[in-house]
């Protein structure tokens, strides 16, 4: 049996993005003691003056992301956003 063009597409877009590091800036309602920057995998925790906190860093994979978002899940902080970063913003990482 053939594959569809969807089939197709979609695979060649799951093993591009599987290789390459992605780098992300997750929001977060309220401000995190930077003791907690090993717990987010080495990601940057920054501590606005909005009262939020932002964690910057990079992922291996779509997996990671999620293991990541569900750390902030069982801390029990509301995730504000998920910004992918690209571009300069991922050059200075």
């Amino acid at each position: 049996m053939k594959p569809s063009a969807m089939d197709h597409s979609a695979s060649n877009h799951s093993a591009t993005h599987h290789s390459a590091m992605s780098a992300y800036e997750i929001r977060l309602e309220g401000q995190l003691d930077p003791r907690w920057s090993d717990w987010f995998e080495g990601f940057t925790l920054t501590n606005g003056a909005d009262g939020c906190t932002t964690l910057t860093g990079t992922v291996v994979d779509q997996a990671a992301l999620h293991g990541l978002l569900r750390r902030v899940r069982d801390l029990g902080v509301t995730l504000l956003s998920v910004n992918a970063l690209a571009g300069e913003e991922f050059a200075q990482l």
